[in-house]
């Protein structure tokens, strides 16, 4: 069982910054994929970004350039650092976690666990 916490969430300005973090804890193994989503009301979960443990990256395409996702391997902790944010970003964000690669897809029914969701509303 993987258990995922997430922080970081909470209101931003139009335009401004805001970094999630998502701790994955109780797996031991290597390879695995991490990934965010998001889901606005009344609108399907999307996919963010997703990335492998040995580093290989994946984004949508519409938030190439703004959105970056790292990792710290040794924390098995995942961050999201979004710039530029636009009231269309507000949403609450997912983290899943996959023990698979080295492809990670941007495809929500790979991803096994997820963490509690963390909250983005973005005032313009």
């Amino acid at each position: 069982q993987v258990q995922l916490v997430e922080s970081g969430g909470g209101p931003v300005q139009f335009g401004g910054p805001l970094r999630l973090s998502c701790a994955a804890h109780g797996y031991t193994g290597r390879d695995y994929c991490m990934a965010w989503f998001r889901q606005a009301p009344e609108k399907e979960r999307e996919g963010v970004a997703t990335i492998h443990s040995y580093g290989t990256t994946l984004y949508a395409d519409s938030l190439k350039g703004r959105f970056t996702i790292s990792q710290d391997n040794a924390k098995r902790t995942v961050y999201l650092q979004m710039n530029s944010l636009k009231p269309d970003d507000a949403a609450m964000y997912y983290c899943g976690f996959w023990a698979g690669g080295p492809n990670c897809p941007l495809n929500r029914l790979l991803y096994s666990f997820w963490g509690q969701g963390a909250q983005v509303t973005v005032s313009s």
